[in-house]
C-alpha cells in the first residue's frame, strides 16, 4: 500500500501543471456561466470517476491482500517476486546487470573522457526508452500532419488566429464599456475622432438652441466659465441626457447613444475659451475645475483642428 500511495503521489505531482493552466483558463468563470443541467451532468461525471478510482484502488489491496494470504500458505511462493516487483523491473527500471570487475566495466565505458572523468554506457529504464520512442512518433506525425498533408493549422495560422479572436474579444470589451457609459463613468475624450463626431453631433442637434459656435442664443454660451447646471464633464453630460424640459432643452438619452454624448460633451468643453461671432451674455456661476478633474483644451486651435 506504501508503494501505491506513493504512486498516486508521483502521478499528482506530475499532472500538478496541468491544474495550473485550468486556473489560467478561468474555469471558475466558465463554471459559473454553466445552467444547472449543465452543473448537474459534471456532478454526475465526478461522482462516476471517483467510484472508479475507488474501485481500482480497491482492486489493488485486494491483489495485494490475495498475495500475502498465498506466500503464507505456500511457503514455496515467498521467494517468488510480487507483481508490483515484476511491473516495476518490467515497465520502470528494467533488469539491470551488476557490472563486476575493471574489465567488464571497460566493455561498456563511454569513448569519451574530459579532464579524466569518464562515463559508463549506462542502461536506459524500459520508462524512457518508451518516452524517446513516443516523442520519435509524435514528431514523426506531426511533421506530416503539418508540413506534408498540411491538415492542422501551423504555428503563424494559429497566432493569426489566435489575433483575430482576440480583435473580436475586444470589439465586445470596448461595446460593453460603451454601453456603460454614464454620469458616473463619462471621461473627457480629447481625441481627434471623438471631437469631430462630437462636432457633428452639435451642429446637428445643439446649433439651433446654442449658435453653431457655441456663443448661445435661446440656450446659454457654451464658451465662457459660466454655467447653470455646472461645468465638469459629468455635469454637461447629464444636462445632455436627461434635459431640462421646463427651460427647453429636451432630454437626449432615447436619440444619442451613450458614446455620442460622451463625444458632444467632450466638444461642449473644447469650445470654452474660444471667441463665439455673438456671444451671449453669461449666465449661472463661474465654474472651476478641481484639481482632480482633468481639464479640457481650452484655446481655439481644438474646435479649429476638427473644422
Amino acid at each position: 500500500m506504501k508503494k501505491l500511495f506513493s504512486l498516486l503521489a508521483i502521478l499528482g505531482l506530475t499532472t500538478f501543471p496541468v491544474w495550473a493552466q485550468a486556473e489560467e483558463s478561468n474555469w471558475y468563470t466558465k463554471l459559473q456561466a454553466m445552467d444547472s443541467g449543465q452543473l448537474t451532468l459534471l456532478v454526475i461525471l465526478g461522482i462516476v470517476l471517483g467510484v472508479i478510482v475507488l474501485l481500482l484502488i480497491l482492486m489493488v489491496y485486494l491483489m495485494s491482500f490475495i498475495a500475502a494470504v498465498l506466500r503464507k500458505e505456500d511457503p514455496s511462493l515467498a521467494n517468488q517476486p510480487s507483481w508490483w516487483d515484476s511491473f516495476k523491473e518490467r515497465f520502470v527500471t528494467g533488469q539491470v546487470d551488476e557490472v563486476g570487475g575493471k574489465e567488464e566495466k571497460a566493455k561498456i565505458m563511454d569513448d569519451h573522457s574530459y579532464d579524466g572523468i569518464t562515463e559508463l554506457d549506462n542502461f536506459m529504464p524500459p520508462w524512457l526508452q518508451g518516452v524517446f520512442v513516443g516523442t520519435v512518433i509524435f514528431a514523426v506525425v506531426y511533421f506530416v500532419n503539418y508540413s506534408v498533408l498540411g491538415i492542422g493549422p501551423t504555428g503563424v495560422e494559429e497566432y493569426e488566429e489566435e489575433l483575430r479572436i482576440e480583435a473580436v474579444a475586444a470589439e465586445v470589451r470596448k461595446a460593453n464599456m460603451v454601453a456603460g457609459i454614464d454620469e458616473n463613468t463619462v471621461v473627457f475624450d480629447e481625441s481627434a475622432t471623438a471631437l469631430a463626431s462630437g462636432k457633428t453631433i452639435f451642429d446637428t442637434n445643439c446649433a439651433a438652441c446654442h449658435a453653431s459656435d457655441g456663443g448661445g442664443g435661446v440656450g446659454p454660451n457654451l464658451t465662457d466659465e459660466y454655467w447653470i447646471h455646472g461645468g465638469s464633464i459629468a455635469d454637461v453630460f447629464k444636462i445632455i441626457k436627461y434635459g431640462v424640459v421646463e427651460k427647453g432643452m429636451i432630454p437626449w438619452q432615447d436619440q444619442l447613444s451613450p458614446e455620442q454624448m460622451q463625444q458632444v460633451s467632450s466638444y461642449i468643453l473644447a469650445m470654452k475659451g474660444t471667441s463665439p461671432a455673438v456671444p451671449k451674455e453669461p449666465q449661472g456661476e463661474r465654474y472651476v475645475p478641481t484639481f482632480e478633474e482633468k481639464a479640457p483644451l481650452t484655446d481655439s486651435t481644438v474646435v479649429a483642428s476638427i473644422e
